[in-house]
């Protein structure tokens, strides 16, 4: 007999939520926030420069340069490129919307390419179709963890004179063709945040080969203000602001625990490609469910596990699915409504069936959860989970 569904009266799986995804911090990097706390810089001190080194080693880059969130290196990424009113940016509509309004902060205009159908990745040919004179950044993102065809975008960046932004604020640690995300773009844009391979509460990186570059994302996150400046006057108070920027500062403490978390990463990563491997060999057996694809390219770093549901194999629609994990305590979430359907890009004229494929795949996605501290029945409580909804609603 089957098992009555939470969400229809019975018991759940599991009486704590399971979430999506979930920081992991560790005594040591406790440890090292605290020393920072208590030394003589809370903020501008060694401690930016020490995470900056790591990362640029890690990511195999020339450049690192923190900010306060992987928003606000986006946004500092696209001054570094020159947007502005008169300019274009070609991105994929699946993602956070912050991808996105990193174009609009600098008045410049956004237009959104179809991805592809099986990696759910930014289709290179639509890409190429869309650039015009005012084309000036391909931004394209690492959905999922997976790296984006970084080859064919660069050639067309190449081609056409412009600048690849890649928004790899979920792919810390993957590769493409060989080598690390963060050592091919013009620019790479990680993100910080809890849920993501390395923390530092809220923050972000931006990666770079290119010394005007670094300089000019470094200028931008310090109101504009140029202090080689003070090295020229012979002073040690002197400055000159020399662009119109933000305070998007990274603080010592914060980078004291990204810092104490970076020799773990390869760590977290195998840990990450472990449970996605778990849930391959399981959910691949469902008939309902579509798994994810990972580039043949590359090593995605699986920041999130999104399965696409059949649905024309059920009664009910993904919204539905979703409710009926939640009931059993599975932290099910949906990554990402595309961009241009929000209300505040209505307001800017884009309209629905701009990019069919992603459209499709919005209504069919649920990300289940994915973090290092899952332990085995963790994933055993998600799939079962997952196996009594399907069979509950097939038709």
């Amino acid at each position: 007999m089957a098992r009555v569904l939470a969400i229809e009266g019975g018991s759940p799986i599991r009486r704590e939520t399971l979430p999506y995804g979930r920081h992991h911090v560790e005594e040591g990097d406790i440890a090292a926030v605290s020393s920072a706390l208590r030394s003589a810089w809370l903020t501008g001190g060694p401690r930016v420069a020490e995470l900056e080194a790591g990362f640029a080693a890690a990511t195999g880059a020339r450049h690192a340069v923190s900010f306060s969130s992987g928003t606000a290196g986006l946004h500092a990424a696209g001054f570094a490129a020159g947007l502005d009113s008169g300019r274009e940016a070609i991105t994929s509509p699946l993602t956070f919307c912050a991808t996105a309004n990193s174009v609009l902060y600098h008045g410049a205009q956004v237009r959104f390419a179809d991805v592809d159908p099986a990696t759910l990745l930014i289709d290179p040919e639509r890409v190429a179709s869309l650039v015009t004179a005012r084309t000036r950044v391909l931004l394209p993102v690492d959905y999922a963890g997976q790296a984006a065809d970084l080859t064919a975008l660069l050639d067309l960046a190449r081609l056409r004179d412009l600048i690849v932004i890649e928004d790899a604020c979920q792919a810390l640690g993957a590769t493409h063709r060989g080598r690390p995300v963060g050592s091919l773009a013009h620019m790479t844009v990680f993100s910080m945040h809890p849920v993501k391979h390395l923390t530092t509460g809220e923050g972000g990186m931006v990666t770079t080969d290119s010394d005007p570059l670094a300089r000019r994302l470094r200028l931008f996150r310090n109101h504009g203000i140029d202090s080689v400046a003070r090295e020229r006057s012979g002073t040690d108070w002197f400055y000159e602001m020399e662009e119109l920027g933000f305070n998007y500062r990274l603080s010592d403490f914060a980078s004291a625990l990204g810092h104490a978390q970076l020799p773990r990463i390869t760590g977290l990563l195998d840990k990450r490609r472990r449970i996605a491997a778990a849930y391959h060999e399981r959910l691949e057996k469902l008939p309902a469910v579509r798994i994810p694809v990972e580039p043949e390219s590359g090593q995605g770093s699986w920041h999130l596990y999104p399965i696409r549901l059949r649905l024309e194999m059920l009664r009910v629609d993904r919204d539905a699915v979703v409710r009926a994990l939640r009931a059993e305590g599975i932290g099910a979430a949906v990554h990402f409504i595309p961009v241009y359907l929000h209300p505040y890009y209505a307001r800017l004229g884009f309209q629905p069936g701009l990019c069919p494929v992603a459209e499709q795949a919005y209504r069919e996605l649920i990300s289940l959860p994915i973090f290092p501290a899952m332990g085995e029945s963790d994933i055993e409580d998600v799939i079962v989970a997952l196996q009594d909804v399907l069979d509950h609603y097939a038709r």
